[in-house]
């Protein structure tokens, strides 16, 4: 009974990955337009790109970014300068792609760009501090999507947008995790009105992995800051040493979960632009896989109880 069971799971895979293997052919006639190329996922997305053959439109934030990349790449990738949250910035950098990729279209973007900070329990903030977030991380990919649509569809190419796992299931507070939610149900969205057009859609789900938007040291000094910034009385209903017992359980966490190996989340990237059967979902990494995502289809009573154990440092609110 086991093996009737089997045969025609491990079929299916054999199938699966037979389908994937297939990539589009002409790379070097194929233009991909990444954002966030100054440092992890991004740069190393566009190196990698590059050494496959096609031509790379990279969007650096800072000169410095884009200096270090020509260094390391060849003359087929150009960079950008880019900053996602100005809409001005984002229509200039279409405009010289218009004028790069001529009648040929742009075969893909990839809305890579995203900030992590700041973090914490929701009512440590003001509606300011979503703001700046919100505009990097869900505006920016709509706004960059939008202002090269027209170039995708005359190739009849790809779009991939860098979500999270937890845009699936908000396991902490402040406005990342919604900023997530909203690409999610952006791409959603863009996939279906985009498959007449020939364009296919897809979403990256990664879990955590060790970047410079999840370095400890960063994280720390933005919650110590949003700590000492609190009314006294907000800190004393957490209890004074929440913030200490709250970075040394945090601290565990990245440590046990944090995956170091980019190259998962590049290879799913690069399957999304380059494969002739792209998946509408990736969630690279082993917690996104079998921590996270499993989670979120959970009953709400049961998800709640294990994300209060994940969490970090546990309130005991007494009753008045």
């Amino acid at each position: 009974m086991f093996l009737y069971i089997l045969g025609p799971v491990a079929l299916w895979f054999l199938y699966r990955w037979f389908k994937e293997s297939k990539r589009v052919p002409n790379k070097g006639d194929k233009y991909v337009y990444i954002t966030g190329c100054d440092t992890g996922f991004g740069n190393l997305l566009a190196r990698h790109l590059d050494q496959l053959g096609f031509r790379v439109i990279a969007g650096c934030y800072t000169e410095k970014g884009e200096d270090e990349l020509k260094k390391m790449t060849s003359d087929r990738l150009t960079t950008v300068h880019l900053d996602v949250s100005d809409s001005e910035s984002v229509k200039q950098a279409a405009a010289f792609i218009k004028d790069l990729v001529g009648e040929k279209g742009l075969w893909g973007v990839v809305n890579n760009a995203g900030v992590a900070l700041p973090s914490g329990p929701n009512d440590w903030f003001t509606i300011e501090d979503f703001k700046p977030m919100l505009a990097v991380n869900l505006f920016g990919v709509i706004d960059v999507t939008l202002s090269v649509l027209p170039l995708i569809k005359k190739s009849r190419g790809r779009v991939v947008n860098v979500a999270s796992v937890f845009g699936r299931i908000s396991a902490f507070g402040g406005p990342y995790c919604i900023s997530k939610y909203g690409v999610e149900a952006f791409n959603d969205s863009l996939r279906i009105n985009m498959a007449p057009f020939g364009i296919k859609v897809a979403c990256i789900e990664p879990g955590f992995f060790k970047t410079n938007v999840t370095d400890m040291g960063l994280l720390k000094n933005n919650v110590k800051k949003l700590w000492d910034r609190l009314p006294q009385d907000v800190r004393d209903a957490y209890g004074l040493d929440f913030y200490e017992r709250s970075m040394a359980e945090v601290g565990e966490t990245f440590r046990m979960l944090s995956d170091r190996n980019l190259m998962k989340v590049v290879s799913c990237m690069e399957h999304g632009i380059s494969a002739v059967h792209p998946r509408a979902r990736y969630s690279p990494g082993w917690d996104a896989k079998f921590l996270w995502l499993p989670m979120s289809y959970l009953p709400s009573c049961i998800a709640d109880r294990l994300l209060f154990f994940f969490s970090g440092p546990k309130l005991k609110i007494s009753s008045q």
